[in-house]
């Protein structure tokens, strides 16, 4: 893009990013209502894994080649990132819509493919487009900013299931009307909250230099291809190093995720999918709400991130997180009180903004500029991998290891993220060649 860039006012980078609410408010449904779903649907204990293979087959796939094609693409009315928000978009919002229909295991699943595609090729370009908008000492905030607005849609995600849970009687079929509620919202926001980005922020135009190259860049069905391969051949040191600690902190928010309200059914309510069916349900609304307070949190500390960031290394920063959520893990499923879940939560949802945001800025100045959007996508892959990894094997080890025993399943997750702090200790401690720009926003 262009060598100097215009520094954006705060209000204009918060407009740029409306629209990862609504993707978030999607992955929010993904993380704590489809796995109850499967659930009512009659799915064993060691099936859930493999049937959340959609999430990161789908990410491993299409976010390479959505970067890849996003580079590629300019168009003077539509853009060049832009595009493939709003057709993600569209198709979130129609299966969304379309999911709490489900009636049998396969469809459940079937739709979840789609879903996760949708919010893949929505998602993917975000990243790219806050390289490709803002300057080097507002790209903290950018992408901090990011995970200010993935905290507030995964909380209203998973309060919408806590509210509607309690008001919303009946259900239709195995599936209660209650999902229907939460499923319903996540599709209209899906859609509005990108159409307002999209509205409001202009793209930044290549320079007749840069679209020479654009339309010199040689074309072809496995040309996608050929240049994720060669970018992860020339790919900087440091994203090796990112690799390997995003293996064990992917692989240990999957299991958390896919465990955590059949743990809080364990060791609060004393029950189980198959003893207790209504006690689950409350289990479930009860895990909506405490994922929804540890990503309050996540929207409330992440501004605090980039003031931490720049005082003490985005690397640091990072250790500390990991370290808090690997904790907050170890003591989830020791807990009998349900309130007191929300301690632990707190050190989880601070460390989730930090995951959603800091990784970024310990690469992104090693990243080639006219790579963005095929190195967002490769780090993407770097995330999928370990996913792939878990949905794979991890019934199998939870079966013939774990005991099919959730609160078990939880512990061995807050291992691997003291694991993946460790591993962060590889990563050059090296503070960002620019200044980070610190924000503050009414009380943060």
């Amino acid at each position: 893009m262009q060598l100097s860039k215009p520094k954006l006012s705060f209000m204009q980078i918060i407009n740029m990013n409306v629209g990862f609410f609504g993707i978030q408010y999607s992955f929010g449904l993904q993380q704590s209502a489809v796995n109850p779903i499967y659930d009512f649907l009659g799915a064993k204990p060691d099936e859930i894994p493999l049937l959340n293979l959609a999430g990161p087959m789908t990410g491993l796939l299409i976010q390479p080649i959505i970067g890849v094609l996003s580079d590629r693409t300019w168009h003077p009315r539509f853009g060049r990132r832009k595009p493939y928000f709003f057709i993600g978009a569209l198709f979130c919002s129609l299966c969304l819509f379309l999911y709490p229909f489900s009636t049998s295991l396969w469809m459940a699943a079937g739709l979840l493919w789609v879903l996760d595609a949708a919010n893949n090729t929505a998602m993917e370009p975000y990243r790219a487009f806050i390289a490709d908008k803002l300057p080097a000492p507002q790209l903290a905030t950018g992408f901090l900013t990011q995970s200010f607005f993935t905290g507030l849609g995964i909380t209203l995600a998973n309060i919408s299931l806590f509210f509607f849970q309690k008001y919303i009687p009946g259900q239709h079929g195995a599936i209660p009307y209650w999902v229907f509620g939460s499923f319903f919202l996540g599709s209209i926001c899906s859609i509005s909250s990108v159409m307002w980005s999209i509205s409001k922020t202009p793209e930044i135009p290549p320079t007749p230099e840069e679209l020479a190259v654009l339309r010199a860049q040689k074309k072809g069905i496995l040309q996608p291809f050929i240049e994720i391969g060669e970018a992860i051949v020339h790919m900087p040191a440091v994203m090796w190093k990112l690799a390997l600690v995003y293996l064990f902190q992917w692989y240990a928010l999957f299991c958390y995720w896919q465990n955590a309200s059949k743990s809080i059914a364990q060791s609060v309510w004393k029950t189980s999918p198959s003893e207790n069916k209504t006690l689950y349900e409350e289990a479930v609304g009860w895990a909506g709400l405490v994922n929804g307070w540890y990503n309050v949190v996540t929207f409330l500390s992440a501004f605090g991130l980039v003031w931490m960031a720049k005082k003490f290394s985005p690397k640091k920063v990072h250790i500390v997180c990991l370290l808090m959520a690997g904790i907050a893990l170890l003591a989830f499923p020791q807990i009998e009180n349900k309130y007191l879940l929300f301690v632990p939560m707190a050190g989880f949802g601070i460390a989730w903004a930090s995951m959603m945001g800091i990784p970024y800025l310990m690469v992104v100045n090693d990243i080639p500029k006219e790579k963005y959007g095929v190195y967002m996508g490769i780090i993407n892959m770097m995330i999928v991998i370990p996913m792939i990894l878990q949905t794979t094997t991890f019934g199998w080890v939870l079966n013939n290891f774990l005991g099919n025993d959730s609160g078990k399943a939880i512990s061995f997750a807050g291992v691997l993220l003291l694991l993946a702090c460790a591993a962060t200790l590889l990563i050059k401690d090296v503070k960002p060649e620019e200044e980070i720009q610190a924000v503050s926003v009414g009380g943060h």
